[in-house]
């Protein structure tokens, strides 16, 4: 089913720095990056974001918390991970289009904006 697009503010994501940790041989999600994912699934349950089946554009805009330099790409494997998890679409490998933007920070949690539709 074709979903019109959605548009929903989500916490900052931890980078991938901090989303895994590798205990012994096994690389895991962190505590942190749990806890992210269950903020934005939250976040999308309470908005009744509808699952996008099929290719998926995305459009984040992302507000950090502070000046610090950032890598932009640093922040999208939770992100997508968290969006899927979430149930925005069924996995990361569905994103087919993206436009991405750093904007000025955003005391003191930061935010990011996505809009998501079916392509």
């Amino acid at each position: 089913m074709n979903h019109p697009s959605v548009t929903i503010e989500l916490p900052y994501p931890p980078s991938v720095n901090h989303y895994y940790r590798h205990v012994g041989p096994r690389v895991l999600i962190s505590r942190e990056g749990r806890l992210y994912r269950d903020r934005v699934a939250a976040r999308l349950f309470e908005r009744g974001v509808q699952k996008r089946h099929g290719r998926v554009a995305l459009e984040i805009q992302a507000y950090p918390p502070d000046e610090r330099r950032r890598d932009l790409d640093n922040l999208l494997k939770s992100l997508f991970d968290a969006l899927a998890y979430g149930g925005l679409y069924d996995d990361d490998s569905n994103v087919k289009k993206l436009q991405i933007e750093m904007l000025d920070s955003m005391p003191p949690d930061g935010m990011i904006v996505v809009r998501a539709r079916t392509i």
